[in-house]
């Protein structure tokens, strides 16, 4: 009995919510990585992108509430998440006509366009505090659990509770269908094919009659909304702070590089990588080894490392890949 009040422990604290995290990186990577293979920079105001999105999303939630709109037991959130989509997206397509057109214009080199982005980035996180304020805001309305853990002890008899709130299944599902919506778009439809081309051979793909000006227009569509559905999740599950997404700019950058660069497949993977470390590295595991070993309790907390360093552990393997395996897990471009 120990050992699957152990087995629930661990599911309770490390995998649930590590899958729900990983899965709101690996949108979050998506986003990068479209713009690292297509438009060819390392996009650092994507944090921003989040934050923005979220923060629309939330001021129409706002909205809806406020005219006694709900959406049951789901959150509000998620019927104004189409709305915040648009808004970020419409941003991103006015933001490259007014800033990133002319540097691709003028064939600016990739350490320039990233130069380009930190700016932008300082002028959306400015953008959004504006809006929203800079207070840490709690935006879920919905019915906060799927299993709770009295309702958990009374259907098992197990001593360890377990807790399953309706964000992370959300989530979850969330990103599936996102995910497999987006490599359908890709794979299936003419407009995806031509991405690809693009991000495969660029003057190739010019000469086979591709437009340009469509195919960047897209991209920086799917990147609003990926920011968007991404920055949402994680607020939904966690809570909106404006600054917090420009913090999560490192882990999602890690994940992109270690699942390799370029590539939506090790992007995904990436995200599952660097949430499962952080999540585990941090986590105390007393209770796990006091259930395991039940005649020794340790005296500390068996914790590496402490919740403040989390974003150590995806920065530290942003390097180690960096330096032994630059092209990812699943050989995307080198960095």
């Amino acid at each position: 009995m120990d050992i699957i009040n152990a087995l629930v422990a661990v599911t309770n604290y490390v995998i649930i919510p590590a899958t729900a995290y990983g899965a709101q990186l690996a949108l979050g990577a998506l986003g990068v990585t479209l713009i690292y293979s297509i438009l060819r920079f390392s996009n650092f105001a994507h944090g921003d992108t989040m934050a923005f999105g979220t923060g629309v999303t939330i001021l129409i939630t706002w909205g809806f509430q406020a005219m006694g709109i709900s959406f049951g037991p789901l959150p509000t959130a998620l019927l104004a998440l189409p709305f915040g989509i648009v808004i970020t997206s419409a941003l991103m397509l006015g933001t490259d006509r007014v800033v990133y057109r002319y540097y691709r214009r003028v064939r600016a080199a990739p350490v320039v366009m990233v130069m380009v982005s930190v700016g932008v980035m300082f002028v959306m996180n400015a953008l959004t505090r504006f809006l929203i304020g800079v207070d840490q805001i709690n935006f879920d309305d919905g019915a906060r659990f799927i299993i709770n853990a009295r309702q958990w002890r009374e259907m098992t008899g197990l001593t360890e509770p377990l807790t399953l709130r309706s964000t992370q299944v959300i989530t979850v599902v969330t990103a599936v269908i996102v995910v497999a919506a987006l490599f359908w778009f890709l794979g299936r439809t003419r407009t995806g094919k031509s991405m690809r081309a693009f991000s495969d051979n660029e003057d190739l793909a010019l000469l086979s009659g591709i437009d340009p000006n469509k195919v960047v227009a897209v991209t920086w569509i799917i990147t609003g909304a990926l920011a968007t559905i991404a920055g949402t999740l994680y607020g939904l599950d966690k809570s909106f702070k404006a600054f917090t997404y420009f913090q999560l700019l490192l882990p999602i950058f890690a994940s992109a590089i270690v699942g390799g660069i370029g590539n939506p497949v090790g992007a995904i993977a990436g995200g599952f990588v660097i949430s499962f470390s952080e999540v585990g590295l941090t986590y105390a595991w007393k209770k796990v080894v006091t259930y395991l070993i039940p005649n020794w309790e340790p005296d500390g907390l068996v914790q590496l490392l402490s919740t403040d360093y989390k974003y150590a552990v995806s920065f530290t393997i942003l390097i180690l890949v960096l330096i032994f395996k630059p092209t990812g897990l699943f050989k995307g471009k080198i960095v």
